[in-house]
């Protein structure tokens, strides 16, 4: 069945942005017309679909000279005394018809687990996952031996959907199924409150984005993560 929405997928457009003014909106931190997540639970920040020069100022004024910030809202420029350090192709993918189910290995992780989440992430690089970006929802894991092995979870949250992130194995544990189990759980919690699931990967990653489509994913749009420097 297919679960996604047109009239809802314009969200999907300036996530960050759609997120901060809404379901996440407590976050948010701004100056003019530029938004940011605090510093520890996330590096993204929000502007509008064609910055001006000015809402470029008012970036600058709220992260701080030398800041390191990502931009993921369409194609835009920075002005050009600002450095780019990364410009990454990626890929958004929506839940067109997934099989959602809860997996009852997996875990709920909360603050106490995570240096060990910090950890995993550091050794399998899923993306950003810094000390307070567990506050964004809701993070399952997997343990064997006492050891946290896999886990993914929540985090954009426009207005009717959630994206899942900080999904990876470590490197011993892969070849189970750990990390789809993981993903299907977690998008049977966003099921359960109404949304939809949705997530980004990197257009060079071909291994994850044919999982996602097998798992019933499918392909919305390509933005650009454009990681960038405060001069």
């Amino acid at each position: 069945m297919i679960v996604c929405m047109t009239d809802s997928l314009a969200a999907l457009d300036n996530p960050v942005l759609t997120s901060l003014t809404g379901p996440h909106a407590r976050f948010a931190e701004g100056h003019g017309r530029a938004l940011r997540y605090p510093a520890e639970v996330a590096p993204f920040v929000a502007l509008p679909d064609e910055p001006d020069a000015a809402t470029w100022r008012d970036l600058a004024e709220l992260a701080g000279s030398g800041a390191q910030v990502t931009v993921t809202a369409g194609t835009v420029t920075p002005p050009a005394d600002w450095h780019v350090d990364l410009d990454i192709p990626g890929v958004q993918l929506v839940d067109n018809g997934i099989a959602a189910a809860p997996f009852e290995e997996a875990v709920l992780l909360g603050p106490s687990d995570v240096p060990e989440m910090i950890d995993l992430v550091e050794r399998t690089r899923p993306g950003p996952f810094l000390s307070r970006t567990i506050e964004l929802g809701t993070y399952l894991g997997v343990r064997r031996d006492g050891a946290l092995v896999a886990m993914a979870g929540e985090r954009l949250r426009p207005p009717g959907w959630t994206e899942i992130s900080a999904v990876c194995t470590d490197p011993a544990f892969q070849g189970q199924g750990l990390a789809t189990r993981l993903v299907l759980a977690v998008a049977a919690g966003i099921r359960d409150r109404g949304e939809i699931p949705f997530l980004h990967t990197a257009a060079e990653n071909s291994g994850a984005i044919r999982l996602y489509e097998s798992l019933g994913f499918v392909v919305h749009r390509k933005p650009v993560f454009l990681v960038t420097r405060v001069p």
